[in-house]
C-alpha cells in the first residue's frame, strides 16, 4: 500500500476515543484489502479526509467530524450502488446517512463479519458492480 504521509496529521487532530475508532475503521479495510489480495491500495488524503483508493474498486473515506462529535463514518461514493446495497443486505444492522455512508456511535459494537464484507464490496465494487446485491452475503 502507498500512503500519504499526511494520512498520520489528520488522525492526530481526532480526540483520543475517536482516533481509536477510525483507526480501527481503517485497520479493518487494510486487513481486508489484504485478504482479497488487493495490492495496489492507496492512502491518501481526499477532501481533507483519510481515503483508500484501487483501480478496480470505489473510494472509501473514513473520518470524525467535530460538528458531530459522537459519531464517526465510513463513506462511499453516493452515486455507486453500495449503501442501497448494504441497505438491502443487512437492513438495520447499520445506521446509513441516504446513499453515502455508514454511521457508527463513539460507543457502538461493530459487526466486524458484515463490515468487512461491505468493504470488499467498495474495494472490487467495479467487478461485482453486476452481481445481486454487489455479491455480500455469498
Amino acid at each position: 500500500m502507498t500512503s500519504s504521509p499526511e494520512i498520520q496529521s489528520v488522525f492526530s487532530t481526532y480526540p483520543p476515543q475517536a482516533r481509536k475508532k477510525v483507526g480501527h475503521l481503517r485497520s479493518l479495510i487494510l486487513e481486508t484489502a489484504d485478504e482479497i489480495g488487493l495490492t495496489d491500495l492507496e492512502e491518501a488524503l481526499k477532501w481533507g479526509e483519510p481515503s483508500y483508493l484501487t483501480k478496480h474498486g470505489s473510494t472509501i473515506r473514513i473520518d470524525w467530524k467535530a460538528k458531530t462529535p459522537d459519531q464517526y463514518a465510513m463513506y462511499f461514493k453516493c452515486t455507486s450502488k453500495l449503501v442501497p446495497s448494504f441497505q438491502l443486505a443487512y437492513g438495520d444492522l447499520f445506521n446509513y446517512e441516504n446513499t453515502r455512508a455508514i454511521v457508527f456511535k463513539l460507543d457502538d459494537e461493530i459487526p466486524k463479519k458484515e463490515l468487512k464484507e461491505c468493504i470488499k464490496a467498495a474495494l472490487t465494487y467495479h467487478k461485482v458492480k453486476h452481481l445481486p446485491l454487489l455479491g455480500l452475503g455469498e
